[in-house]
């Protein structure tokens, strides 16, 4: 892993959503996110590709030169074919989705790859060996975008840090007054959704995560 792609993943990550951001407004807020400090920006779209495909190219695409505009990072959740598409420099998957080798060998290793593992130490071992650029962890705390998924004790990105020279990813429920926590717990980067982009306020609300990585003397141990 380049420093570039290990520099490129910190500070707040805010995940795009349908359900907080519609067609009229989409744009408009994710701009607003990276005018508030969002370093990374990853598009995340649960619908049908066949169906959507002409939307979510242009979603994508506008939301790749708003990036390259903000000098932040661009991620695609889930959809290699997406990436080709819109060159996206980054893709995010799932632990069980897409195998990590055939990724790697039909983009090589420019492509910076994340991958979700959850709870799971030993599953993040596995990808990491197997080539993952960062791994992410969660959910820490109740999500409203997810609120079925099982919660992850801090204790598991306590030992993902100790052990794993990678940058982290903390997920789920993540607000400004439990991130500090999560940050002094080793993850370089917050990944949230509703807690951006479900405010009224989306620069505001990004900027109030963002401030958390500028001032680590100020976040507890504990």
């Amino acid at each position: 892993m380049s420093a570039k792609t290990r520099n490129a993943i910190a500070g707040l990550y805010a995940i795009t959503d349908p359900r907080w951001m519609p067609e009229a407004v989409f744009l408009e807020k994710a701009e607003a996110a990276l005018r508030g400090g969002a370093r990374i920006l990853q598009y995340r779209d649960k619908g049908d590709p066949r169906q959507d495909h002409a939307r979510r190219r242009q979603q994508a695409g506008a939301l790749r030169e708003l990036c390259t505009q903000y000098g932040a990072l661009f991620v695609v959740n889930d959809d290699p074919e997406l990436v080709r598409a819109v060159q996206a420099p980054a893709l995010h998957v799932g632990a069980d989705d897409a195998p990590l080798a055939g990724l790697r060998q039909a983009f090589g290793r420019d492509l910076c790859i994340g991958v979700s593992c959850y709870a799971s130490l030993a599953k993040a071992q596995e990808v990491v060996k197997a080539g993952a650029d960062y791994v992410a962890f969660g959910a820490f705390f109740a999500s409203p975008s997810k609120p079925q998924a099982p919660r992850v004790d801090l204790q598991v990105l306590r030992k993902a840090r100790a052990e794993l020279d990678i940058p982290l990813v903390a997920i789920g429920g993540i607000t400004e007054d439990n991130g500090g926590a999560l940050i002094a717990a080793g993850a370089d980067a917050l990944a949230v959704i509703s807690g951006v982009f479900a405010s009224e306020q989306v620069e505001a609300a990004a900027r109030r995560f963002a401030v958390l990585f500028d001032h680590p003397r100020n976040i507890p141990k504990e």
